[in-house]
């Protein structure tokens, strides 16, 4: 097989490859996002829990959904896009931070410990960094 001809397979198979990687990321972008508008909504009750009690289950859940996608989204960056180191490394350290904030928010939620919004809500801003990088780093072919 020729130089040419297995680099044609390579770039043919590439955006297929790239294209479950974009979705999961994509969603757990989403998801991410939408973390921000639940915590906007449940922020607006200033601290009185039993008002927004709801919402704070609801950015909960969200977290719990981003988690998954972004562990998807790894699993499928290791197992399909070993080659691109970017984004198997980018997307590792979307779930690690992922992870850190869904602990940090249960701190928050179940003992308490509110002093921790200082970190959590700017962690969040560097997971909605990461989960904007992620997909978009996808698209560049390598």
């Amino acid at each position: 097989m020729d130089t040419s001809a297995a680099n044609h397979e390579t770039a043919s198979r590439s955006p297929a490859r790239t294209l479950l990687f974009s979705v999961l990321t994509g969603l757990a972008s989403l998801a991410v996002l939408l973390q921000g508008v639940w915590a906007g909504i449940f922020l607006e009750h200033d601290g009185r829990r039993d008002d927004a009690g709801g919402w704070i289950d609801v950015h909960a859940r969200g977290a719990d959904v981003a988690l998954v996608l972004a562990i998807a989204a790894t699993i499928v960056a290791v197992w399909r896009l070993r080659s691109r180191k970017d984004l198997w490394i980018g997307s590792l350290v979307l779930v690690v931070l992922l992870a850190f904030e869904s602990y940090l928010g249960g701190l928050i939620r179940d003992d308490g410990k509110d002093a921790l919004t200082a970190v959590h809500i700017p962690l969040a801003m560097a997971i909605m960094a990461v989960s904007v990088w992620l997909p978009l780093r996808a698209r560049i072919r390598r």
